[in-house]
């Protein structure tokens, strides 16, 4: 990896750490990266996750206000979130690699298409606030397990996946899911990196460098999120995952 390359995997993690802590999906910005500059799928994947917790812990403290009063909620749902991250990357570590770039490229698609209808998806959110719960139920349970296995095998809209999923289950201010969101997401990725530091194979450099750059993302995208246009984020976030697309077919 040469300096231009670890200078667009740092901007990349950068762009990554911003972009999970407003929405979800920055994976779908550094994965993409590291295909680029020539890391193999599933070690560029394992890299990836390792990398951006950093920038999940400082989007997370950017919004520690907006998690006051949720630390009951969190702890119930973190248990099903930490579960789902090792059964998610367990999964990553056991199926055969040729399988994970057929798998990904599944995962993009539905990634892409949960970033393109997340408007609806939050409108249909607002619309269903009325009949849900303080801690969301067996339901909104099982729907973050779902989650975490996603987010620990993959996790490019993750994010997106666990804003609609407690919108839909919880009575509660936008703001404060979108922060609660930020720890789920930021558990699945802690607990997976444990788990890939142990038994797989990392690629230190490109982890470091997404870390370093997801670390000041996360904090520019707590104080910056809300300035952002939704519109011309998606559309980044859709064109770099169809570019992710193009590189897993080819490669």
């Amino acid at each position: 990896m040469g300096p231009l390359e670890a200078l667009a995997v740092l901007a990349a993690g950068v762009a990554a750490g911003g972009i999970n802590t407003v929405v979800g999906s920055g994976s779908l910005i550094t994965f993409p990266t590291l295909l680029a500059v020539g890391v193999p799928p599933v070690v560029a994947n394992v890299s990836n996750t390792v990398g951006l917790v950093p920038g999940a812990l400082t989007g997370t403290l950017g919004y520690r206000a907006e998690l006051r009063g949720q630390r009951a909620r969190l702890v119930r749902l973190g248990v099903a979130s930490a579960v789902g991250a090792l059964v998610g990357g367990l999964l990553l570590l056991l199926l055969p690699p040729e399988a994970f770039r057929f798998i990904v490229i599944v995962l993009i698609v539905v990634a892409i298409v949960l970033v393109i209808v997340q408007p609806r998806l939050n409108a249909w959110m607002a619309s269903r606030r009325e009949s849900s719960r303080r801690h969301g139920g067996p339901w909104l349970w099982l729907g973050v397990l779902g989650s975490g296995i996603y987010g620990g095998y993959f996790g490019a809209a993750q994010g997106v996946m666990l804003i609609g999923l407690l919108g839909v289950f919880l009575d509660d201010d936008l703001q404060r899911i979108n922060a609660a969101k930020n720890v789920l997401a930021g558990l699945v990725n802690a607990v997976a990196a444990a788990l890939f530091i142990l038994l797989a194979e990392v690629d230190w450099r490109a982890a470091l460098l997404i870390a370093v750059g997801a670390a000041a993302g996360g904090a520019l995208g707590a104080r910056l999120g809300r300035r952002l246009s939704p519109t011309a984020l998606r559309t980044v976030i859709v064109c770099v995952g169809l570019f992710a697309i193009v590189q897993l077919a080819m490669g």
